[in-house]
């Protein structure tokens, strides 16, 4: 799946209409054109019918994204062994051959200077007789990806890092069958002293359908709710929330008296009680937050799974970092060249605007 496609999906909307596939005079109503009423009538009837056409197109194109669902859940299959034996790796339960650690960095080593070669093997030998116990699997596997990447570091507390040192694997499942679209991410921990839970869940519910309202905006799969789960934490170990102190003075007898309260704290682990849409859809930092929610699960599904040693070692945030050069780069000279067509509008600086948001929540 391409970029483009990847943005769109990511999309969310909230409190979406079922969609009326027999009322297509409703989508016919705002011409956006200029001038389009003074088309002559059998030129806007012929264009009436070129839109109902592009209807059934956008209806054709909802039922291949849904065979493209399909088609990632029968391959979610033949990728699960693979996973499996990363987890197992990670995690040490499985120690890798000698064959199965090769790696061809024969490039990378012949830009290196003979000294510094032998200067880096030193410091692995030295690296090496430094620590008395060798390490099981690999240690803060998942940890260290969360450090890595941005949209996830922006969500770790430091409260959070103990406990995600007891995360050993994240997995994504796929709807069935015949079963509304979806997917599950799983979060797998061996056993803590913060939770009870061995796995950890968060649903997507997607839709691959035209909007109702506005048919035409249709760019394939949109994520629109999720659901979290329940966290069964150990006594006194909830970083969600925190506990504050407040003294409370009584009006009659003037005694004094201090009172505990539980009031919510920034944490990771908040992923997993995600707000709801209302139905109306009218609050915008509702409509954010989820639209950032659905952005960090889509980028769990798409990017983090299935490259995550390449997060692991930084190579997946070069690519990810060209790529956003590459979009920056593309929006500046469009500003450039709005900006050199309408000079006379005043000193309008783009570049102090803020970015669209890849998600938006309608």
């Amino acid at each position: 799946m391409d970029r483009k496609n990847e943005k769109s999906e990511a999309k969310g909307k909230g409190g979406n209409k079922p969609f009326q596939s027999d009322k297509p005079e409703g989508y016919l109503q705002a011409e956006r054109i200029p001038n389009f009423n003074l088309l002559p009538k059998t030129v806007k009837r012929r264009v009436y019918a070129l839109k109902r056409l592009q209807l059934q197109s956008a209806n054709i194109e909802a039922k291949f994204y849904e065979e493209v669902h399909e088609l990632e859940r029968k391959y979610a299959g033949l990728y699960q062994p693979i996973f499996d034996k990363r987890r197992e790796i990670v995690t040490g339960a499985v120690e890798p051959t000698d064959e199965e650690c090769e790696w061809q960095s024969d490039k990378e080593e012949d830009e290196l200077a003979e000294e510094l070669q032998k200067k880096a093997a030193l410091e692995e030998k030295q690296a090496d007789s430094a620590s008395a116990v060798d390490p099981k699997g690999i240690p803060e596997f998942w940890l260290t990806i969360f450090r890595h990447v941005d949209i996830l570091g922006e969500m770790l507390q430091e409260h959070d890092e103990p406990i995600l040192k007891h995360l050993q694997d994240i997995t994504v499942k796929f709807s069935e069958p015949g079963q509304p679209m979806s997917f599950t991410l799983e979060f797998h921990f061996e056993p803590n002293s913060f939770f009870s839970n061995s796995v950890l869940t968060k649903v997507y519910k997607m839709k691959s359908e035209p909007d109702a309202v506005d048919p035409f905006s249709f760019e394939g799969p949109e994520i629109v709710d999720c659901e979290g789960c329940k966290i069964d934490w150990q006594k006194g170990k909830d970083v969600t929330v925190k506990i504050v102190k407040k003294k409370q003075k009584h009006k009659g007898r003037g005694t004094i008296r201090t009172v505990t309260k539980e009031v919510p704290q920034d944490s990771f682990f908040n992923f997993f009680n995600p707000v709801k849409a209302l139905a109306d859809g009218m609050d915008e930092d509702l409509d954010f937050t989820l639209a950032s929610d659905f952005e960090v699960g889509h980028f769990f599904r798409e990017r983090v799974i299935p490259r995550a040693v390449l997060y692991f070692t930084g190579e997946a945030l070069e690519d990810d970092e060209s790529f956003e050069e590459e979009d920056l780069e593309e929006g500046e000279e469009e500003d450039l060249d709005e900006e050199g067509e309408e000079e006379d509008e005043g000193d309008f600086d783009p570049t102090k605007e803020p970015p669209p948001a890849e998600c938006k929540q309608q």
